[in-house]
């Protein structure tokens, strides 16, 4: 069912976004959980930084979670694929160390940021509970967008690799999900 389908029997673009952000939390929690496994080898000196990053995604996928159940909506479709996908990408990258760790992270966090913030201008003054979510979250989200960019300071190999490859991946997961 496309998107306007789904629209126009009762889903309002206020639920398809909670559901897409909630799936899109479930895979970060996957990726750092990942990426924390592999970093105690890797990169022992980013477990508690990862461990930071985790404790936020665990409260985003709550406010998201509860934003659903408050509508009585059901979880998004790619939810598990979200989830699947953002432990083989927090494993490999987990396994390749901090360099590849942070650029993982900064690439992510560029496109959730830059939709999110489009999210809000789409349901300002439409759905006030669905932007309340997003400005709860969005403050977290920058600042691990922020600590990964200190983290790895200028381009690297990692970087001209895992940045365009992740954030491809990352705008195509929200697109699917924002048509699942």
């Amino acid at each position: 069912m496309t998107l306007a389908a789904r629209l126009a029997y009762g889903e309002t673009l206020g639920d398809r976004v909670m559901k897409v952000d909630h799936a899109g939390e479930h895979g970060a929690i996957c990726i750092y959980r990942a990426q924390r496994w592999m970093a105690r080898w890797t990169a022992p000196d980013l477990v508690a930084e990862i461990d930071g990053f985790l404790l936020h995604e665990r409260r985003h996928r709550m406010i998201f979670g509860a934003e659903l159940a408050r509508r009585g909506r059901s979880r998004c479709r790619s939810f598990l694929a979200c989830g699947l996908g953002g432990f083989v990408l927090g494993a490999v990258t987990g396994l390749l160390g901090r360099q590849a760790i942070a650029a993982t992270t900064l690439a992510i966090e560029a496109v959730v940021l830059r939709h999110m913030h489009a999210q809000i201008a789409a349901l300002d003054g439409i759905d006030p509970q669905a932007v309340a979510a997003l400005r709860d979250v969005i403050a977290e989200e920058q600042a691990h967008h922020d600590a990964s960019e200190l983290r790895l300071g200028h381009a690297t190999i990692w970087s001209a690799i895992i940045d365009p490859i992740v954030g491809i991946s990352t705008e195509s997961v929200i697109w699917l999900g924002m048509r699942l």
